[in-house]
């Protein structure tokens, strides 16, 4: 069991990890990819002390350079459920169980907003797991939603275990060639049932189907961590970065404005110190 599970790539999770190296605990770093393609977009920031009018991709550089440098390195997963077992956390990656005694969320804020109803059907028809649970829907109908081109493996399984496969690609130059697949160039407005998922209801049109898988590179803190505290769509957190949920902390844009690059890797650094003297507790 880790120490410490690090979940996102971007400037706090940079700093937690770092932090959690120098002080010596065990830990494993989840991120999709690496460190921020946010951060690497950015024009020119001008506000960061120390590195004045540095470009986004020379800071993602920077970034990287140092935690490489410390031999510190990512597991490029995405972590689709994290469960409190009373001694620790066990994360959910594809189809592997990862265990930790804390875990800090880096989540950034989440550029795609849930699908109305999406909440309410998750393991009621609604998965983020293609390995973990597509199976359980082989020859059946089911939806299909990607944001990114970097899951369309998942899709092509997906649609391979099928009998029929509603996809709806949220991104230019999709490569879906599945006979299984009917592609859907609509946006998906509304998801419905009664105890389990039953119809996709999209711009134009409703499908009947038996479930539903939504491969993003996040998800929505609250659908994430069960029973997380989530105020105007951001992580609730004290001084230390703690949650409501003990051994649970968060960093980072996923706390609230302002959405800084200094902010983030300070809190990154506050969540890392009180997460391991959370563990001092322990003993």
């Amino acid at each position: 069991m880790y120490d410490v599970a690090i979940i996102g790539g971007g400037p706090a999770g940079v700093s937690a990890a770092i932090n959690l190296k120098v002080l010596g605990k065990s830990f494993i770093w989840f991120s999709s990819q690496p460190v921020s393609k946010k951060a690497g977009q950015a024009e020119l920031i001008k506000n960061y002390p120390g590195l004045p009018d540095i470009t986004g991709k020379q800071f993602v550089w920077t970034l990287q350079n140092h935690f490489e440098g410390m031999n510190i390195k990512l597991c490029e997963e995405v972590v689709t459920g994290v469960y409190d077992t009373g001694e620790g956390f066990t994360l959910l990656a594809k189809d592997k169980n990862y265990e930790a005694k804390t875990v800090i969320l880096c989540l950034g804020v989440e550029t795609v907003k849930p699908i109305e109803g999406e909440d309410e059907f998750v393991g009621k028809g609604v998965s983020y797991c293609a390995t973990c649970d597509g199976f359980l829907y082989k020859g059946k109908k089911i939806a299909v939603y990607c944001t990114d081109k970097q899951f369309e493996y998942e899709v092509e399984y997906l649609c391979n275990l099928a009998q029929t496969a509603y996809v709806f690609p949220m991104y230019r130059g999709y490569e879906i060639k599945s006979p299984n697949a009917q592609i859907i160039l609509k946006k998906l407005t509304r998801l419905s049932g009664d105890v389990r998922l039953k119809k996709v209801e999209y711009a134009g049109g409703v499908a009947e189907v038996d479930g539903m898988f939504i491969l993003k590179g996040a998800l929505s803190p609250s659908t994430l961590v069960h029973g997380l505290q989530v105020v105007e769509g951001h992580i609730a957190v004290k001084r230390d970065c703690s949650t409501n949920i003990a051994g649970v902390f968060a960093a980072g844009d996923c706390t609230g404005r302002p959405y800084q690059y200094a902010k983030a890797i300070g809190e990154g650094n506050v969540a890392a110190h009180s997460a391991v003297e959370y563990l001092s507790k322990l003993k």
